[in-house]
C-alpha cells in the first residue's frame, strides 16, 4: 500500500511578508519568520552574513566523510584550506540556520593522559601475518637512528599496523599506546617509560600544529628513557618543520600471501591460483585492511560451491547482497529494519541518535504496513545496544565527540565497510519502492529537527537517494523543500543537491542552472545557495557556478531577499578552497560588464567576503598565500580600489578594511600584507584622502585610542604627512 505524493506548491506561490528572525533564534523560530521570504517587498529581510557561513560550517561539519572526503582537502578539521569543524558527523555543535552566532569554548588539555601497553599476543599475531611493503626497511632504519618517526599516509593505508610492527621489530620490552587526547605540546611528558610508544592519528589543526621543536623535545626525553616513538598522521598541512615518512602500503597480493603463509602454508600457492582470487587481485586499488579481510575469507576456503561464491561476492557485491538479504528477509522484525535504515543515515554518529530516530521511522513503517492499528513502540526494550548492532551487521565503540563545551565520550555506531550506507539506502529506494512513502515522511520529519547533525544527515541521505534515482528524489523530497516558504527546508534542499553533485549524481548541475531562472522565487533561492556551497568543494565548477549567479543578476529583476542571497552565495565562493585567486580574477572580469547589476554583485560579494575575519577567511588567505601571487595580489587590489571608490559600496568597503586592520593588529603577517596592499589602493588624491581619514579616525576595537598598526599603515599611505613616530590621537 502506498500513499500518494504531496503536490508541490504552484510556481506562482509567493508567500506573505513577515519579519526576519534575529540572530540566535531557534530553527523553528527561523522557519516561522522565514515563511515570509518572498520575492517582493522584502525590506528588512536580508540574510545576515553569519547565516550563510553557519549553514556552510554545518554542512561541512556533519556530512559523512565518504561524501566530502573525495571532494575537499581535509587536514584535521580543514576543508579546502579553511577551518569548518570536524567532518564525518563527529561534531554536535549547536548551529542553527537562522542567524545564530556560534561560540566555541576550548578547555585546556590536561598535561597527563592515560597510556596502556599493547598486549604482546596482539603484536606477535600481527607479526605472523604482516607484509612489510616497499618502504618498511627504510622506515625501521630511520626510527632506529632518530628514535622518533612521524609516519604519514592516507586513510586505510595500513600505517597503524606498520607503526606497531616497526616498534615490535626493534625488540623492545613493551609497546605503549598513548592516549588520543595527547597534544603536540604534551607529547614529551608521556615518554617517561622505556620501550616503544605509539600515538595513533594525532589530530592537528592550524591552531595546534606539530612542530619540529615538539619532536626535538620528544627525542631528548626518549634518549633519557631509552625509548622510541612512532606518530601516525594523515597527510596534513600542519607539520611545521617536520618531514614525515611517507608510508607506502604493501601490494594486496603480498598481504594475502602473508596471511595464508601464516595459517595455511601448504596451500598458499593453490589458493592464490584460484580464479576468484586472481580476479580480486587484478581489480587493484585494495586497501590493506580489505586485502586482509579477503585473505581471512580465503583461509576458510574448503572447495565447496558456497566457498567459491563467497570469494566472488567479496567486496561491493557482497555488501549489496547483504543489504538485500537484510531488508528482504521476512523473518527480520520491522523495527530491526527501521534501525538498519536509521544506521545507514547516522553511520558513525552516536548510537542513541540512530536508535531514537529509528523508532520514528518504525512509526511511519507501521502506519504504512498496518494503517488499521496504532503504532506501538516498546519503551523499555530487552535488547542491549550490542545485540541490536550485531543484528544490523554494525559495530559500536566509545569515541570522543566534539561539542562546543569540549570532548565528551559517546558510544558510536558504525558499519565496518564505509560503502554499506550507500548500498543500503540505494536498495531501500530502488528495491523496495513500497517503503518510499514512509521513508519520505520520515526524512521530512527529521529535516525539522533542532540538531544540525540530524538535518545535515537528512540532506546526505537524500543525496544518496538522488544518486540512485534522481527524478524520484527530486519529485518526492527535494522539490518540496526547495519551494518551501521557510528558510530551513530550502537550505536542506540546497545541501542535498550539493552532496548529490559530489556523489556524481547525473544532471544536478544542469538542474541548478535551470532553477536559477525558475519562475518560483524559492527554487531560485535554493539553486543560488547550492551553487555558492558547491563551487568551493568542486573548484572546477567555480566558473559555471559564478556564470549562473551572474546570469541571474544580469536579469536585474530580483527582489531584495534574492539579491542578498546572490551576494551571500557569491561571497561563499571566496570563503574556502585553493582557487581563490581564480575567483578574484573572475570577479574582476565581471567588473568590465555593462550590466550595473552584475558589477554590483561582484563588488558586494567581494566586500562581504572581506568582512569575514574568521579563521581561514580571505584576509588570512591573502596574508599566507595571495600576496605572494602577483596575479592574485593585483586582482585583489583592483577589487578593493573599485569597491572603495564606488559610492554604493564605499561605506561597507571601509568597514571591511577596518576589520582587516583589526586583524593586522593581532597578526604580523596580515600587517605586512596590508603594508604592501594599501599603496596599490592609492591612485588618486581622493583615494589617499579616503584611506588617510579612515586610518586617522580609527579607534581600537574596545573604543580606545588608535591601534599602533594604524600608525604604521598611515605612514605607508601618506609618508610625508604621518611619520611613524607621530603620537596616536
Amino acid at each position: 500500500m502506498t500513499a500518494p505524493a504531496q503536490p508541490a506548491p504552484a510556481a506562482d506561490d509567493v508567500p506573505p511578508r513577515a519579519a526576519q528572525p534575529s540572530p540566535g533564534v531557534s530553527a523553528e523560530a527561523a522557519e516561522a519568520a522565514g515563511a515570509a521570504e518572498g520575492s517582493e517587498g522584502m525590506e528588512g529581510l536580508e540574510e545576515r552574513t553569519q547565516e550563510a557561513r553557519a549553514a556552510q560550517r554545518e554542512l561541512f561539519a556533519h556530512t559523512p566523510g565518504f561524501i566530502l572526503g573525495s571532494a575537499a582537502s581535509f587536514g584535521g578539521s580543514l576543508v579546502g584550506g579553511a577551518q569548518h569543524g570536524v567532518s564525518g558527523g563527529q561534531v554536535a555543535g549547536d548551529v542553527f540556520m537562522g542567524g545564530k552566532t556560534e561560540i566555541h569554548h576550548h578547555a585546556p588539555t590536561a598535561a597527563a593522559h592515560v597510556a596502556g601497553e599493547i598486549p604482546r599476543e596482539q603484536l606477535d599475531a600481527l607479526a605472523e601475518r604482516f607484509a612489510e611493503g616497499p618502504v618498511f626497511a627504510a622506515a625501521l632504519a630511520r626510527l632506529r637512528e632518530e628514535r622518533v618517526l612521524v609516519l604519514a599516509g592516507p586513510h586505510g593505508c595500513g600505517r597503524h599496523a606498520a607503526a606497531r610492527m616497526l616498534l615490535h621489530r626493534l625488540g623492545l620490552p613493551a609497546v605503549h599506546a598513548l592516549s588520543e587526547e595527547t597534544t603536540p605540546g604534551t607529547l614529551s611528558a608521556q615518554l617517561t617509560r622505556p620501550g616503544g610508544h605509539l600515538l595513533r592519528d594525532l589530530p592537528l589543526t592550524r591552531n595546534r600544529p606539530l612542530r619540529d621543536t615538539h619532536l626535538y623535545a620528544a627525542a631528548d626525553q626518549l634518549r633519557k628513557a631509552d625509548g622510541y616513538l612512532v606518530v601516525t598522521v594523515e597527510k596534513s598541512p600542519f607539520l611545521s618543520g617536520v618531514t614525515p615518512f611517507a608510508w607506502k602500503p604493501p601490494a594486496a597480493e603480498d598481504v594475502v600471501r602473508a596471511h595464508l603463509a601464516a595459517v595455511r602454508p601448504d596451500d598458499t600457492a593453490r589458493l592464490l591460483a584460484l580464479g576468484p582470487v586472481r580476479d580480486f587481485l587484478a581489480r587493484g586499488g585494495h586497501r590493506p585492511a580489505e586485502a586482509a579481510g579477503f585473505a581471512a575469507a580465503l583461509a576458510r576456503y574448503d572447495g565447496s560451491p558456497a566457498a567459491d561464491a563467497r570469494l566472488v561476492d567479496f567486496g561491493q557485491a557482497a555488501v549489496e547482497k547483504q543489504c538485500r538479504d537484510r531488508l528482504g528477509d521476512p523473518r527480520t522484525d520491522l523495527r530491526d529494519k527501521a534501525f538498519l535504515i536509521s544506521l545507514a543515515v547516522f553511520d558513525r554518529a552516536p548510537y542513541v541518535l540512530a536508535a531514537e530516530l529509528a523508532d520514528k521511522l518504525f512509526v511511519h513503517l507501521q502506519r504504512l504496513q498496518h494503517p488499521e492499528r496504532p503504532p506501538e513502540i516498546p519503551v523499555f526494550s530487552p535488547l542491549a545496544a550490542e545485540t541490536r548492532l550485531e543484528r544490523a551487521g554494525a559495530k559500536g565503540e566509545v569515541r570522543g565527540e566534539e561539542t562546543e563545551w569540549g570532548t565528551v565520550p559517546q558510544f558510536t555506531a558504525y558499519f565496518p565497510r564505509e560503502d554499506t550506507p550507500r548500498a543500503l539506502l540505494a536498495e531501500v529506494w530502488t528495491g523496495h519502492p513500497s517503503a518510499r512513502p514512509a521513508l519520505v515522511g520520515w526524512l521530512k520529519e527529521l529535516a525539522r529537527d533542532r540538531r544540525p547533525l540530524v538535518r545535515t544527515r537528512v540532506a546526505a541521505a537524500t543525496a544518496l537517494l538522488a544518486r540512485a534515482d534522481l527524478p524520484s528524489a527530486v519529485a518526492l523530497i527535494i522539490d518540496g523543500w526547495a519551494v518551501s516558504k521557510a528558510f530551513g527546508p530550502r537550505v536542506t534542499a540546497a545541501n542535498a543537491l550539493v552532496l548529490a553533485q559530489l556523489l556524481d549524481a547525473p544532471v544536478v548541475l544542469r538542474l541548478l542552472t535551470q532553477w536559477c531562472t525558475d519562475p518560483h522565487w524559492a527554487r531560485r533561492w535554493t539553486a543560488i545557495r547550492a551553487l555558492g556551497l558547491l563551487a568551493p568543494l568542486r573548484p572546477e565548477l567555480t566558473g559555471p557556478a559564478l556564470g549562473a549567479l551572474a546570469a541571474r543578476a544580469r536579469a536585474d529583476h530580483s527582489g531584495p531577499a534574492e539579491s542578498a542571497n546572490l551576494i551571500e552565495s557569491t561571497a561563499l565562493l571566496l570563503s574556502v578552497g585553493t582557487r581563490r585567486g581564480e575567483m578574484l580574477s573572475e570577479l574582476v572580469r565581471l567588473l568590465q560588464e555593462d550590466a550595473p547589476s552584475v558589477r554590483s554583485l561582484a563588488l558586494a560579494a567581494f566586500v562581504r567576503a572581506c568582512e569575514n575575519t574568521e579563521e581561514g577567511a580571505l584576509v588570512e588567505w591573502y596574508a599566507d598565500t595571495g600576496m605572494y601571487e602577483p596575479d592574485s595580489a593585483r586582482d585583489l587590489a583592483t577589487l578593493w580600489r573599485t569597491a572603495l571608490g564606488d559610492r554604493g559600496h564605499t561605506r561597507q568597503a571601509l568597514n571591511a578594511l577596518r576589520a582587516w586592520v583589526y586583524t593586522a593588529q593581532r597578526s604580523a603577517a596580515t600587517a605586512q600584507a596590508l603594508e604592501l596592499l594599501l599603496p596599490a589602493l592609492v591612485v588618486t588624491a581622493a583615494d589617499r584622502h579616503r584611506l588617510d581619514h579612515e586610518l586617522r579616525t580609527l579607534r581600537a576595537e574596545d573604543g580606545g585610542p588608535r591601534p599602533p598598526v594604524a600608525d604604521r599603515l598611515l605612514a605607508v599611505v601618506s609618508p610625508s604627512m604621518h611619520p611613524q613616530h607621530q603620537p596616536r590621537s
